[in-house]
This record gives C-alpha cells, sequence and structure tokens, in this order.
C-alpha cells in the first residue's frame, strides 16, 4: 500500500475536519498513542532487562499503526500528502547525511 492510498483509507475512518476541536484531538492522540509505544519500550527495560528481542511485534505493528493514522489524518488536516510528507522527510535526512550532520541538533541542520 503506497503511503497516499493509506492517508484516504484513514480518512474514511476520521471525523469530519470542521469538527470542534478535531485537530486538538488529532495532535493529544499521536501523543497517547506515542506514549503507549515508550511505556512498552519502557517495561522491557523495566521487565526484560532491556532485551528488545522479546517485543512483542505483533503488538508493536498494532501501535505504529495507530500513530500512522493519526498522522495520515493530520497531514490532511495541512492539505499535505502523506506520500509527499515521507518523500520530504527521505530527502532532508539524505541531504543531512551527505553534509555529514545526522548526529547533530537543531532542525536546520
Amino acid at each position: 500500500m503506497n503511503m497516499d492510498a493509506y492517508q484516504q483509507a484513514a480518512l474514511r475512518t476520521a471525523a469530519p475536519r470542521d469538527k470542534h476541536n478535531e485537530l486538538f484531538h488529532l495532535l493529544l492522540g499521536l501523543v497517547g498513542e506515542t506514549g503507549e509505544i515508550a511505556e512498552k519500550a519502557k517495561k522491557i527495560v523495566r521487565d526484560k532487562g532491556s532485551d528488545f528481542s522479546q517485543w512483542d511485534t505483533e503488538d508493536i505493528k498494532k501501535e505504529l499503526g495507530d500513530t500512522l493514522w493519526y498522522l495520515a489524518v493530520i497531514a490532511d488536516h495541512f492539505e499535505l500528502s502523506l506520500d509527499d510528507v515521507a518523500k520530504h522527510n527521505i530527502a532532508k535526512l539524505a541531504d543531512r547525511q551527505k553534509r555529514g550532520v545526522l548526529g547533530g541538533s537543531g532542525d536546520d541542520r
């Protein structure tokens, strides 16, 4: 499935853009889902000696999917195609790698 096809499918299950506070709701949802991933990682560190090979891959697939859904719908709120967002990100990272600044800090490095 390509990114834009995913985004269109995700939008079929999203609330209308003009719903009161919908963008805020989506942003909180994104933070919540990424927090769930971090919480599961914390438990691996705490309970399994940081052995991430013990991570339930079906579980992380579900959580990553939820995160992707929020990203797709938020992008649409800004009239951005998820495919364009992904392409832009890869181009940015390739440029940083070429310039040897992948491991720095700051958005405009």
